[in-house]
């Protein structure tokens, strides 16, 4: 039996869906049916829409034709869940703490918003999703009529208007972790001739035989796309429903899915209007529209196409739907986007893009993209990529996904649509560096992103409001970030004596931050390492004191497997000791000679049985290192 508070949430929300459908079927305003297509894992590289030598889909060619074709649109993030927690909140998601793909716990969404589908419902829409939902976010009730593989618009009352989202996983990366004979029996019949690679892969057979692959799944997209819309056409719906296709994030080769470069980013998406609603549409008699949206975007705009109410709650903001003016949108020119942890692969970068300028900014920069993930290296190409970096095979350009990542990265993505060419050290571009870096640190405080804290200490404190936590340690966010903007001082002095003075601070995430600048500057100073000695046996706050241990590694080449183990057995949650062996992870790849025996660590048992806590990933690759 339901509790009370939701019996009456149920009853009440059942009952204004009926009252609002009655009034649409007998007087009320028309309003569009609304269906979103969207594929997993697709960037605009492999689109025929977007590039020459893009897979076949004449389906989607088809419905461009009577559409438009947005050219800048971006996931703010380059992985499912917290890209699909972007959309179904409207909201950045570091702000309201779903920025970890995936939760190891579900959190709450801000007080007194919904996922916007019950706004849709409160409206009077039927909504139905088939079917990936994939929230970091506790899900709430009223949300969907139905998610799920049996969902369908055909469900609705009669005359009631829908929301339908068609999800498609024919080219999501695990259609890409093919084995060897497969690669052997398939490779041979393959037309590889015409196929070019990224510029920072290796054109090596596997590699354009994963493209080659990857363009076949897209066409197999295509025709799924295509029996959509016959049955749509067959039930005499396309005069009345507004179609978006796009997808959920970029992907899926190496160094897309999971990465801030374009190809993780850079999405497709198509907006089919019928000329009943074309008003609707403020690039009406336009084939592309110009200006920048985000998936943050995306709720506000079907709510706005619907007539329902936009909560203040969200970030995004619509771009389409009545009153809406074309040349004010192509004016749009910002993109915000994140990355965090990745199954057990811990990083925090952030990205802004304004115009063709895109910053990169690297929190961590000691790491790098080619740190180990179990699911991104079950793609061979991965592994092939990985043993050429080894075996010191790959050019300079090919090998940076295995380096370090610079502190800060600026490029050019109308001269540079890879990302190939860093112009932060360029002193022509000194003022064009500034002015970047400081509309990503004006972003970050506005918005209160909260990853300046560890997942575990936000866990515990801001799980259930992480809006207000964010709001109430406005002025602690604005201290953490500084320390983690040290290491962008380049005058050394003053880089040392600023790191001394932080390094006595009270605050232990300032401390935290402080280690980790010296480490991304990789800064040598004989006083400075001592003072971050004295941490690794001092420091009340276990995170701080393994951080100055990685610090310590790197810097004097040395590792001191006993106190990483005593900082394992201290950690109080599975999430805390994730962060510690991501970093021992980072440090045993760097240096093959060292060792570190994970089977020794005395973790309590439901810690490396529990699947979301992915600490069974880290152990497992302790193993095939240990062999």
């Amino acid at each position: 039996m339901l509790p009370k508070y939701q019996f009456y949430s149920v009853f009440w929300t059942g009952l204004c869906s009926i009252l609002l459908t009655l009034f649409n079927a007998y007087g009320g305003e028309d309003r569009p049916n609304i269906v979103w297509m969207v594929s997993e894992d697709n960037s605009i590289h492999y689109n025929p829409l977007y590039v020459e030598y893009g897979a076949e889909m004449p389906n989607l060619e088809r419905l461009a034709k009577t559409g438009v074709v947005f050219n800048h649109v971006f996931s703010n993030a380059p992985v499912c869940s917290v890209a699909r927690s972007t959309i179904i909140s409207g909201c950045y998601a570091p702000r309201v703490f779903a920025q970890f793909h995936r939760g190891i716990e579900k959190v709450a969404l801000p007080a007194g918003l919904r996922m916007f589908p019950w706004y849709l419902r409160k409206a009077g829409y039927y909504t139905s999703n088939n079917s990936k939902e994939d929230y970091n976010f506790v899900k709430g009730v009223d949300v969907w009529d139905e998610s799920s593989g049996e969902a369908s618009y055909r469900k609705r009352a009669e005359g009631q208007p829908f929301f339908h989202v068609q999800n498609y996983g024919v080219t999501h990366e695990g259609h890409l972790h093919f084995n060897k004979k497969v690669y052997d029996r398939e490779s041979a019949d393959a037309d590889l001739a015409s196929i070019k690679v990224h510029p920072f892969y290796p054109e090596t057979p596997l590699f354009k035989f994963t493209h080659y692959k990857y363009l076949q799944q897209h066409t197999k997209l295509d025709k799924q796309l295509g029996e959509f819309l016959e049955q749509l056409e067959a039930d005499g719906l396309m005069d009345d429903t507004i179609i978006f296709y796009y997808s959920d994030h970029g992907g899926v080769l190496p160094g897309s899915k999971g990465y801030l470069k374009d190809v993780g980013l850079h999405v497709p998406l198509v907006v089919y209007f019928p000329e009943k609603w074309a008003h609707l549409n403020p690039f009406h008699g336009e084939k592309r529209a110009d200006g920048f949206y985000q998936f943050v975007d995306l709720a506000p705009t079907v709510l706005k196409l619907a007539g329902a109410e936009i909560p203040d709650q969200m970030d995004g903001k619509p771009f389409l739907g009545k009153g809406l003016n074309a040349d004010q949108l192509a004016e749009r020119d910002f993109n915000y986007s994140y990355a965090d942890r990745f199954d057990e692969k811990y990083d925090l970068i952030r990205s802004v893009r304004k115009g063709r300028f895109k910053y990169i900014r690297y929190f961590q920069s000691y790491l790098s993209d080619g740190l180990h993930n179990n699911y991104r290296y079950k793609m061979l190409a991965f592994q092939e990529w990985r043993k050429l970096h080894q075996a010191k095979e790959l050019t300079e350009v090919q090998d940076r996904f295995f380096n370090t990542h610079p502190v800060e990265a600026l490029y050019d993505l109308e001269s540079d649509p890879f990302e190939l060419n860093n112009l932060a050290q360029d002193s022509g571009y000194e003022s064009r560096l500034l002015e970047m870096r400081s509309v990503l640190r004006e972003h970050i405080l506005k918005i209160g992103d909260l990853s300046v804290f560890p997942e575990h200490y936000l866990l515990e404190h801001a799980k259930e409001n992480a809006v207000d936590f964010g709001k109430q340690n406005r002025a602690r966010i604005r201290s953490l970030l500084e320390a983690a903007d040290l290491c962008l001082i380049e005058n050394k002095k003053a880089f040392l004596n600023e790191a001394k003075s932080m390094l006595q601070s009270d605050d232990h995430w300032v401390r935290y931050w402080v280690i980790t600048s010296v480490l991304n500057q990789q800064f040598s100073n004989e006083d400075l390492l001592k003072d971050i000695h004295k941490l690794t046996k001092s420091d009340p706050e276990n995170l701080v004191k393994a951080r100055a241990l990685v610090c310590l590694a790197v810097l004097e080449n040395s590792f001191d497997a006993q106190i990483f183990h005593d900082c394992l057995e201290a950690s109080e949650t599975a999430t805390e000791a994730l962060i510690i062996i991501n970093d021992i992870v980072f440090l045993l790849d760097r240096n093959p000679d060292w060792q570190f025996d994970l089977s020794k660590v005395d973790f309590p048992i439901e810690w490396t049985r529990d699947p979301k806590a992915v600490l069974a990933a880290r152990i497992s690759y302790f193993e095939e290192l240990n062999q």
